[in-house]
């Protein structure tokens, strides 16, 4: 079985261990069994109640704004159109578009774009109502990302209870074996020279060769590693990170905590009380004291989980690839320091699968590269229970994935986080990369180091907060997420950045409540220095860039929406952007080119914003055109604009009534104000004949 893979050490006794597994640990099982039921969690309730039939209205808007104009036959021609790309791309067929990493969503929201918000809403509070969910939700959301990844359904477990601590350690055990079990499994499609190849090019074809987001150096070697990825048995890898979700069980780590102190032990790379060694199939599973004590994990080679029960703990290093394929850190209590430089550590993997879960304190996390929650091949898990932490990273890290999972949970506290590119909810190509702080005042920072890639305009690469984003000559796009539950929350980002999708990948962030500001451009540099060019950004808050689709949804708060130029419900290319706010009175300062709810090159830009006294500064708000050069006319349909505004008072730059229905520039841009709705639900009319401001 494990003739295509060059093991770590301890891998090769797990047939041995699988067949142990079933007999010693057959009565303690992970999943509850039908004479230990366990009560089925309550979903919590999340956002604004009313959000869906808010959706409800702005397609309605939009179809009946389609119908007044006459225009329906122009947008079915849009969508054919971009049907049509998708039909045609398939690998193989040639062209820069091609079929290599398509994912069915996708494919599917691009294809049905009017439809695509209300799966935008309902994807997204699900996904928050999961993570809010302990454990158990843990669990739901790696079956939402299972299914978003073309994986077989995955449905909720149920989990027998832990009532002791050597029930806890039991767990730990079995959850180990089970994983590495599965990773085994996972690369058994592959050749040893394609482990090899991986090992040895990955981490520089994908990240450190590369100074801009959209495309790298060595296409043809990423895009074999991305197709290699696509060829091992993703379920099995799926499963290796779904068999860790035990560990994150609150009653598991307050048994753990209770553990006695066996005889003191001294382990390699490991100062400070040490109460238990113990060894497993998968690995040796260490149990630091209460005191400080500081881990050099890559020197602690043959373990696979380090549990610490409390103290200022340092953890340096710990990188998880095929050499060292899994490691699980339990860290119970103190203000703990997480510190390295190499790719694969802080729940990150290359090739591997990690978790890291901090319970309680006030903890700094320092990396480079592929880290805090982030995998390039396997799933990377970092959950953060309680505090006020500091996230720092530089490319590939904060909620990141290429060819797995990659999670960043933190659950409490004034957070923050900072990263250069690749970073906080981004899925490159197979990947599923996700950031959802659950609570707390936020600083969001994703920028300032890497000049951006555009010639013409000035600035910096962002690549994050919540995009997608296909490697062009590479590999079609993944699904990047970002998720707030609430608090004051700001956010910095530059390129491409924001809830938005870049090369056939899909994007979203949500912002469920708090007075957030959305600031643009970093007004500093990645290292805290002036920035060498002047404040300008270029793509963001609900966009999509070249066949894409991306989302931007805030529900409620006095929100502040700023960029440069190409944002705030902006799409370019045959793509789609959305930005929708469900309630406060919010501002909208973007004022260049192509801001505030417009398509371009063919493409469907919609601002949507429900409720409030709401200003919207400068002159763009949902100005068509009809200059298009990167499609022919009329194949490709045309460019479609929207504003929409329900409710109060409100100022346009562009001198707009409230309560008026306006035609802004060609037959597809629109601009619409309508009182708010007494019930949302109701179906919107658009009788009122168009105006034309600001002419």
């Amino acid at each position: 079985m494990f003739r295509a893979f060059r093991p770590y050490p301890l891998v090769l006794p797990l047939l041995l261990a699988g067949i142990l597994l079933s007999a010693v640990f057959a009565r303690t099982s992970s999943i509850a069994v039908a004479d230990t039921p366990t009560p089925t969690p309550s979903v919590p309730e999340v956002g604004n109640p009313q959000a869906a039939g808010m959706v409800a209205l702005m397609q309605n808007e939009i179809v009946e704004g389609f119908r007044q104009r006459n225009i329906e036959s122009t947008f079915a021609q849009f969508q054919r159109f971009a049907n049509g790309k998708l039909d045609t791309s398939a690998a193989g067929r040639g062209g820069e578009v091609t079929g290599i990493c398509r994912l069915d969503w996708y494919d599917h929201l691009m294809r049905n774009m009017i439809k695509a918000p209300a799966e935008a809403e309902d994807f997204t509070r699900k996904l928050h109502q999961a993570f809010l969910m302990e454990h158990e939700g843990l669990d739901r959301a790696l079956g939402i990302a299972a299914g978003k990844l073309d994986l077989a359904k995955r449905e909720p477990r149920k989990f027998a209870p832990i009532e002791s601590p050597e029930a806890a350690l039991d767990q730990v055990r079995r959850c180990l074996i089970e994983s590495q079990m599965a990773f085994a499994a996972a690369l058994e499609p592959l050749s040893r020279s394609d482990i090899n190849r991986f090992e040895s090019s990955a981490y520089s074809s994908f990240t450190t060769s590369a100074s801009n987001g959209h495309t790298l150096p060595s296409r043809g070697t990423a895009r074999f590693l991305c197709q290699m990825l696509q060829k091992s048995n993703r379920e099995k890898m799926h499963d290796a990170a779904a068999a860790l979700v035990p560990l994150a069980d609150p009653a598991l780590l307050e048994q753990l905590a209770k553990l006695s102190p066996g005889e003191p032990a001294s382990v390699t790379g490991a100062t400070g009380p040490i109460h238990r060694r113990i060894l497993t199939p998968a690995g040796e599973i260490v149990v630091g004291g209460s005191g400080d004590n500081t881990y050099t994990l890559d020197d602690m080679s043959g373990v696979t989980a380090v549990i610490d029960l409390g103290g200022n703990d340092v953890y340096l290093e710990g990188a998880v690839s095929v050499q060292r394929p899994l490691l699980v850190i339990l860290d119970l209590a103190g203000n703990d320091t997480y510190r390295g430089t190499k790719p694969g550590i802080q729940g990150g993997a290359l090739l591997g699968v990690s978790m890291l879960l901090d319970a309680a304190g006030d903890d700094t996390y320092q990396a480079k590269d592929i880290a805090q929650g982030s995998a390039l091949g396997g799933a990377g898990i970092l959950i953060d229970r309680a505090g006020n932490d500091s996230y720092v990273g530089l490319r590939r890290v904060q909620g990141h994935a290429l060819g797995g999972v990659g999670i960043l949970c933190d659950r409490d506290g004034n957070d923050r986080y900072h990263a250069a590119m690749w970073a906080q909810g981004f899925g490159n190509p197979l990947g599923f990369g996700v950031l959802d702080d659950l609570d707390g005042v936020d600083h969001y920072y994703c920028g300032g180091q890497y000049y951006d890639s555009y010639p013409e305009t000035p600035g910096y690469e962002g690549w994050g907060q919540g995009v997608g984003a296909g490697l062009r000559g590479v590999a079609n796009g993944g699904i990047g997420v970002i998720l707030d539950g609430g608090g004051d929350d700001k956010y910095e980002f530059d390129y491409i950045a924001h809830g938005g999708g870049y090369w056939l990948g899909v994007g979203f962030a949500r912002d469920f409540g708090g007075n957030d500001q959305r600031l643009g451009a970093t007004t500093r540099l990645y290292n805290g220095g002036t920035r060498s060019e002047r404040l300008f950004q270029r793509f963001s808050n609900g966009f999509g860039c070249h066949y894409t689709i991306g989302f931007l949804i805030d529900d409620a708060g006095d929100d502040s929406y700023n960029g440069t130029i190409m944002g705030v419900g902006f799409a370019w290319d045959c793509s789609v952007g959305y930005l929708m706010d469900f309630g406060g009175n919010d501002r909208y300062l973007a004022t260049g080119g192509g801001t505030q709810g417009q398509g371009r090159q063919a493409g469907l830009g919609v601002l949507y914003d429900y409720d409030g006294n709401d200003v919207y500064k400068g002159y763009g708000q949902g100005l068509g055109s009809n200059a298009i050069d990167y499609h022919s006319m009329p194949s490709c349909g045309g460019n479609f604009s929207f504003v929409i505004d329900y409710g109060d008072e409100d100022e346009y730059g562009c001198h707009a009534k409230n309560n008026s229905y306006n035609r802004r520039g060609t037959s597809g841009g629109f601009l619409i104000d309508r009182p708010k709705n007494a019930e949302s639900q109701t179906t919107a009319k658009a009788g009122v004949k168009d105006a034309t401001p600001g002419s």
